[in-house]
């Protein structure tokens, strides 16, 4: 049994192979060209795992699956946060031929309900540390609202629950991988989209494995690299640009941390030695004001390399890092849709400190096209448009919004505004998608002013960005209601819905009415003026 999904045409399916981008390898070659190998793949706490430990619990775990019922052409909902069974866990699953949805940690009942209507997966893997796990008040109505669901194994697990530690543990017994094909779809990466149900990104093992490659060679990550993952290991970002992916298929070391905090990290960067990491604008400008409180950045002697992306970094910004981080800068720029910028190791200050990298593959095609889908002349500002070997062709079972996002030709319209130099960078300028990115996590405007509406003091409702020195952006909720309704309640109600708290308004506008726009449709620019002016006065 297959996944569908939106192939790649023939022609380019076979330029790609020619071309040796599509190697027609699962992506658990990634661990299994190392099998054998003693040396420390990852490290979380006081936990250690060589290679070949990684591989045999992963193994382990999917015959004790595959005892089970799990069978490829399955597909899975996983919630894990920074540890080590997240890895586990995606190459078992990769190794049985059944596709996850990896839900970051911080995501809630809306979010996992989503993702559960799209793939009615067969297994559920969670962590009763996790608010929604704590009882089985989710668990149950979950069972019986999806039959596909027959199998729920929990980490941190009760007596009466399926153990993901017993899994791991159990003895082998006879297991022979038998992965999905390289062409078909491996796992599904999570959209940072602005419409209101969040949507899916089918990634192929040709397409992932490809991605991985090349960004490991245009980062330079080999069995010397020590790479801190403090962002969420279900991101896109930290998992193959290059990402704990990169850095196992170099045979280097993964250091978890739980999160990107300087208390945190700037001892684990000492301990283990760390040379490279990636983050965040936020966190960058957190590690800079305790690098200031502190009066040193001894800690980070052995860090050669950071990465900085999911939200744009101001040149200012980065400027600071080599000065007084004391490592180089690569700016990042990607997307989980597929293509992936990078400054280069060796460019000037200019381009590092003032684009967001230029496309890795010699196969990304990209182009800037304005609002009616015409190219536009170099160096002028218009939606990004990109093709390529590893950028998806279409969101899983979303034939409605393809149409949209998808030209003719098959190009992606990203949603992202920029302008590309005349030697090939892309400097973002904005985005045309109604989100917000608050510090890199995506909040789609759709789906919380949707959400706000159902409230029965609520009218009308329009959900904006406003900037912030730390974050980028936060968001601001103008609200037209029946009565005056208090912050805290708005708060609350979402909460109630299961809502993330990092999509939780940070600020709430009562006001009357909602300006309009000669269409009839809100006029959010100017709610963002008016954030603007009162924030400078």
């Amino acid at each position: 049994m297959t996944i569908s999904y939106s192939r790649w045409p023939d022609d380019f399916a076979a330029r790609y192979r020619e071309k040796g981008y599509w190697l027609d390898l699962p992506l658990t070659d990634i661990l299994t060209r190392h099998a054998n190998s003693a040396a420390t793949a990852l490290i979380e706490g006081d936990r250690k795992y060589s290679y070949q430990q990684l591989e045999r619990a992963s193994t382990r775990l999917a015959a004790a699956l595959q005892r089970r019922g799990l069978k490829c052409g399955d597909t899975a909902l996983v919630q894990l946060g920074n540890v080590a069974e997240f890895y586990i866990v995606l190459f078992a699953l990769l190794k049985l031929g059944v596709a996850p949805v990896n839900a970051l940690f911080s995501h809630q009942r809306q979010e996992l309900d989503a993702y559960a209507s799209q793939i009615e997966p067969a297994l559920l893997i969670a962590d009763r540390q996790h608010a929604l796990f704590a009882t089985d008040d989710y668990l149950q109505p979950l069972r019986q609202r999806y039959p596909s669901l027959r199998e729920v194994v929990l980490r941190n697990a009760r007596e009466d629950d399926t153990s993901l530690a017993a899994l791991i543990d159990e003895a082998q017994g006879e297991f022979v991988a038998a992965p999905s094909a390289a062409d078909e779809v491996a796992f599904f990466q999570l959209s940072g989209g602005s419409t209101g149900t969040p949507k899916l990104i089918p990634r192929t093992h040709n397409d992932y494995y490809y991605s991985i490659r090349r960004s490991v060679e245009v980062c330079c990550f080999n069995e010397k690299t020590r790479y801190l993952c403090a962002l969420p290991a279900a991101h896109n970002y930290p998992l193959s640009s290059p990402g704990a992916f990169g850095v196992f298929y170099g045979g280097g070391l993964v250091v978890l941390a739980g999160d990107p905090s300087a208390n945190l990290c700037f001892p684990l960067i000492e301990k283990h030695q760390i040379t490279a990491t990636a983050l965040v604008p936020p966190a960058v400008s957190l590690w800079l004001q305790a690098i200031q409180e502190w009066g040193s950045n001894r800690a980070l002697g052995s860090l050669q390399l950071l990465q900085v992306g999911g939200a744009r970094l101001s040149e200012a910004l980065a400027a600071r890092i080599p000065a007084e981080i004391g490592c180089r800068l690569q700016q990042v720029f990607g997307m989980a849709e597929g293509l992936v910028n990078y400054t280069q190791l060796t460019d000037d200050e200019w381009h590092i400190f003032s684009t967001q990298g230029t496309p890795m593959s010699p196969d990304d095609e990209v182009w800037v096209a304005d609002e009616q889908g015409n190219p536009l002349p170099q160096g002028e500002t218009g939606r990004l448009m990109t093709r390529g070997p590893y950028t998806f062709r279409g969101y899983y079972r979303s034939p409605e919004h393809n149409a949209q996002a998808f030209d003719a030709n098959g190009f992606y319209c990203s949603g992202d505004l920029v302008s590309i130099t005349p030697d090939g960078y892309i400097c973002v300028q904005g985005r045309e998608k109604d989100q917000i990115n608050r510090g890199g996590e995506k909040i789609a405007a759709e789906e919380i002013e949707n959400l706000l509406l159902r409230h029965e003091a609520i009218l009308h409702v329009a959900l904006v960005s406003m900037e912030d020195s730390l974050l980028g952006e936060k968001s601001c909720a103008f609200i037209v209601g029946k009565r005056p309704v208090r912050a805290v309640e708005i708060r609350r109600y979402l909460r109630e819905l299961g809502v993330a708290d990092y999509k939780l308004p940070d600020r709430i506008e009562t006001v009357d009415e909602l300006p309009l726009t000669p269409v009839g449709k809100v006029d959010k620019k100017r709610l963002r003026q008016q954030l603007a002016a009162s924030q400078t006065n």
